[in-house]
């Protein structure tokens, strides 16, 4: 599976996106504000409750990020070097392993709100956040980059598949990352020339009709979620 909207009938499929794009700010906004173990334990279950109500596994979540553990795990790694004895210091890498961790539970949020969501409410959230062409634009990338990415992951996962059946695994690591690198690159042009093609052949429209939002009963506890996020974020 790709990171993508499945509908699978889970219950945050029910709430407005609105409601849903504002829940990922004020949870975002609260990941800043509190930075202690203390404050993240709390976001980290609420972050659980997320995901059983998208019907997502945090271990799969897990799996779609994984291409940003180097970064996540790099910088605390980095922080605790010293250019002298005792050359580790592991108390140094505390603050910037708590950022890493806020920025995981951001990403596990994100990506309940990308399986739960259609590409098309998502952008009639954004032009009605947006009005004009700026917010048809901005929607118009958006839900492009929710249609293409998953294209992409799923070409470098056949490409890399390819390579492993050819003995690839053999070659350095150096040589590896410059097959799929170039491969993948390759793959992408060919994609967009298809993807622009499709557009024009589809009668590609800047104000297409799209789906009507309306908030509803089941959006009132997230809702009052949001304000007592907001009201923490403060505290």
């Amino acid at each position: 599976m790709t990171l993508a909207y499945r509908a699978t009938g889970a219950f945050s499929e029910r709430f407005d996106p609105r409601v849903k794009l504002l829940f990922q700010a004020v949870f975002a906004f609260a990941a800043l504000a509190h930075t202690t173990p203390r404050g993240l334990a709390l976001l980290s279950l609420l972050v659980g409750a997320v995901l059983v109500s998208a019907n997502t596994s945090p271990f799969w979540v897990l799996g779609e990020f994984r291409y940003v553990f180097p970064f996540l795990l790099g910088g605390p790694l980095f922080a605790s070097l010293t250019l002298g004895s005792p050359w580790f210091v592991p108390a140094d890498a505390i603050p910037p392993a708590l950022a890493s961790y806020r920025v995981l539970l951001v990403l596990c949020v994100s990506a309940a709100y990308i399986r739960t969501t259609p590409v098309r409410e998502s952008r009639a959230a954004i032009q009605w956040l947006v009005p004009g062409r700026p917010g048809q634009f901005l929607g118009m990338g958006v839900a492009f980059v929710f249609r293409f990415l998953p294209v992409l992951q799923a070409d470098l996962r056949a490409i890399r598949d390819a390579i492993a059946a050819r003995l690839g695994t053999e070659r350095s690591l150096a040589e590896r990352m410059q097959l799929v690198g170039a491969a993948g690159v390759a793959r992408a042009f060919s994609r967009a020339d298809t993807f622009s093609l499709a557009l024009r052949a589809r009668c590609f429209a800047w104000n297409p009709t799209l789906p009507p939002l309306a908030i509803s009963r089941c959006d009132v506890p997230v809702i009052f979620l949001v304000c007592v996020l907001a009201a923490w974020s403060f505290v």
